[in-house]
């Protein structure tokens, strides 16, 4: 094996933060229901809505300036997932307290994947103010472990500084250098298992398939509202702003008021059969 391929299955060992982040925020219970043309027409809406947000950065000059932009939707991605969490606990606790016992039972054993897709984002921040204060030296600096001669005098006073202050430098020099590795690996798993965990509401649909559907509508359109309320992202005419501003959410509406429509239809999940009526 060449050094190449040995580096490539190294780094092939390491764990992938983003699907690490998909495993727990995105994946589903396997007796959940899953229809492909759901998915499909779903994956389809995704890609359009990111070809126009792309389009519409391309053609038009930001509003105020990079950081302005991201730090926006830094908080635009905060505020849907706070926005489906407390919709999404209100409406697993109305299913569990008006369903009849016996799906109610089945209701709270499939609390599973909604708490582990919640979990995942908490650990990556986590993790994250775990490395900052590690790289700070919050936790432990190298004047904490300097201020000691670890050779016990057998070299003298000067020559047992000087070797210790060396080992201190590369012992945290090595860790500064890990430390980041995870700071990194750790922030993009925190962004993907929000990205994740907001796409497929927090994996609502493992209580019940129904429950995306209508988080949904509730999600855009109280972006919708925080949009109008922070200022459009780029100085476009408001003709083409406010049809991509309210494009998002009536597609959103329509995509899941067809897709309770096709699980009724298909499936026979109704809102009766939510609560098992």
């Amino acid at each position: 094996m060449s050094t190449r391929q040995r580096v490539a299955a190294q780094a092939a060992a390491f764990p992938n933060p983003i699907s690490a982040a998909r495993t727990m925020a995105g994946l589903s219970h396997p007796d959940r229901i899953e229809d492909p043309v759901i998915s499909w027409v779903q994956g389809i809406r995704t890609a359009l809505g990111m070809t126009a947000s792309v389009w519409l950065l391309l053609s038009y000059p930001l509003s105020g300036g990079r950081q302005s932009f991201v730090l926006g939707k830094l908080a635009e991605l905060l505020i849907g997932c706070a926005i489906v969490v407390a919709t999404g606990v209100l409406a697993v606790t109305v299913c569990i307290l008006m369903a009849r016992p016996p799906l109610r039972r089945a209701y709270v054993g499939r609390l599973a994947g909604p708490l582990t897709a919640l979990a995942a984002p908490a650990l990556g921040a986590g993790a994250v103010w775990l490395m900052v204060a590690a790289l700070s030296g919050d936790i432990v600096s190298p004047s904490d472990l300097g201020a000691h001669d670890i050779t016990f005098g057998l070299f003298g006073t000067f020559l047992g500084t000087m070797i210790t202050g060396l080992l201190v430098f590369l012992l945290f020099a090595a860790a500064a250098v890990v430390c980041a590795l995870v700071l990194v690996a750790a922030a993009l798993f925190t962004l993907a298992a929000a990205v994740y965990g907001l796409n497929g509401c927090f994996r609502m649909g493992d209580v019940h398939e129904l429950l995306p559907a209508l988080l949904s509508p509730l999600l855009v359109w109280s972006l919708f509202g925080f949009q109008l309320f922070d200022g459009p992202d780029v100085a476009a005419p408001p003709l083409v702003l406010y049809t991509f501003m309210l494009g998002g959410p009536l597609s959103v509406t329509a995509l899941s008021l067809w897709e309770i429509r096709r699980l009724r239809t298909r499936h026979g999940l109704t809102l009766g059969s939510l609560f098992g009526r």
